[in-house]
């Protein structure tokens, strides 16, 4: 699992989605991608400090304004999300996961023959 790496809340990972799309970026220019109702500019400048105290976002300042940047990677935060769903619902079996998912019927046929595929890749490239 990535390194120290905690829960975010459901507007914090919105804040993260967006600065993770645009790279860097002041808190008028995330506020700027958030769909209506656009939060205010204070509430978004505080889940950003949140979010800076958290570890995930580092900053440039320039004077009192702040330019902001992510320090964990969507990739990072993705495989820390993977790993809490599979640890936390799925006794760690990516096989339960995916039974999950062709009973709920969530994968089509197209996908399960793609992920037949990558796993004949895995096992080639292990042989």
């Amino acid at each position: 699992m990535a390194k120290n790496i905690k829960n975010l809340t459901r507007v914090e990972e919105q804040i993260m989605q967006e600065l993770w799309e645009i790279k860097k970026g002041f808190v008028k220019e995330i506020i700027a991608r958030l769909p209506p109702p656009k939060p205010a500019y204070s509430t978004v400048s505080t889940i950003v400090r949140i979010l800076v105290q958290k570890g995930f976002i580092g900053f440039k300042a320039y004077g009192k304004t702040h330019e902001y940047y992510p320090l964990i990677s969507r990739e990072q935060y993705k495989d820390f999300e993977t790993d809490k769903l599979l640890s936390g619902y799925f006794d760690d079996s990516l096989g339960s996961l995916v039974s999950f998912f062709v009973k709920k019927k969530h994968i089509d046929i197209r996908e399960a023959n793609e992920i037949i595929r990558l796993l004949q890749d895995f096992k080639n490239d292990r042989s």
